[in-house]
């Protein structure tokens, strides 16, 4: 007989953005008992709400979200960061005998969480400002370029205007001396939790992209504006940290900057959100052991909700959660 998995449950909510993840992680929390950990590189930010869809203060009393606003916007945030503070809160959940579900968009962060990363070096504060203050002199284009002539393998996998990956990929290469595609081998190591992959993957793209362009509008009329003037009225923050690269903010940035209208800035916003969501659907894809859920078609949460259920059950063999759902 195989032998019986004792390891601890944990569901890993995945799936592009504006695709209705968080809505999906509420009404799974509702039913089950299971507390939440976000998976998303900008919600980690204070200060960053509206921009970044941020469950509101009402939700978070009823629902809190572990790993949101833990950093200042001035500040760098790592996927090897995250995993620590992951593992650490999905500890503490499991010791209350609840379920951790982890929910959001960030693939690196999922993947590093479940696999591990290489020993690279942490990042180097005045390395990266020199590398950005030749970006704009010159373009992320042409560090990509120098990056194609050191590391080839890596500079296939990063767009020319990916800046933060360019920046990172220079920076680890200056400070060890190798290709960073060298040292990408992760530390795969048994994941201490036994996982359920949910994807939620639209088939309608165009269903997609209309929620998207919807949600961007809102973000405008909730005062998004008036959000990213006062991050720039701080001082301290500029368009080059990583808090600021975020869709959205950059092109908001850019138009406060005076370099487009508002009209400008809403259809660069809308296409950068729909590059993003591209990428990342492309990212899930390739989790061939996460069962794909549409959202957008009828039944849905239903087909959520009986999944989490089976897999709850399966760990606790006498549970009666399958045959007790309702729908949602």
């Amino acid at each position: 007989m195989p032998a019986v998995d004792l390891r601890p449950p944990a569901i890993f909510l995945m799936g592009p953005t504006a695709s209705g993840k968080t809505a999906l992680a509420l009404q799974l929390a509702e039913r089950f008992d299971i507390a939440l950990v976000s998976v998303d590189s900008a919600l980690v930010y204070r200060g960053m709400d509206i921009g970044t869809a941020k469950p509101d203060a009402a939700t978070l009393a009823r629902h809190p979200h572990r790993l949101i606003d833990i950093r200042d916007p001035r500040e760098a945030y790592s996927a090897a960061e995250f995993r620590e503070d992951a593992l650490r809160e999905m500890d503490a959940i499991a010791a209350t005998g609840k379920t951790p579900l982890l929910a959001g968009g960030t693939g690196l962060y999922f993947r590093a969480l479940q696999y591990g990363l290489s020993d690279l070096p942490e990042a180097d504060a005045p390395l990266r400002e020199r590398l950005a203050g030749e970006a704009r002199t010159r373009g992320w284009p042409a560090l990509h370029a120098r990056l194609a002539t050191l590391d080839p393998l890596a500079a296939a996998r990063i767009r020319p205007g990916d800046a933060q990956r360019i920046q990172r990929a220079l920076e680890v290469i200056e400070l060890t001396g190798r290709p960073l595609s060298a040292q990408q081998v992760g530390a795969r190591r048994r994941f201490p939790y036994r996982v359920l992959k949910l994807a939620l993957m639209p088939e309608d793209r165009a269903a997609l992209h209309a929620r998207i362009a919807e949600r961007l509008d809102a973000m405008f009329a909730q005062g998004f504006l008036d959000e990213v003037r006062g991050l720039r009225a701080r001082g301290d923050l500029h368009a080059d940290l990583a808090s600021m690269r975020a869709v959205g903010y950059r092109q908001t940035w850019q138009h406060l900057d005076g370099e487009f209208g508002l009209a400008e800035c809403r259809k660069r916003a809308i296409y950068a959100t729909r590059q993003l969501a591209k990428r990342q659907i492309t990212w899930f894809r390739a989790e061939r052991d996460a069962p794909a859920v549409d959202p957008f078609r009828p039944g849905s949460g239903m087909r959520a909700q009986r999944l989490v259920a089976g897999f709850l059950a399966s760990h606790e063999p006498h549970s009666p959660l399958v045959n007790s759902l309702k729908p949602l």
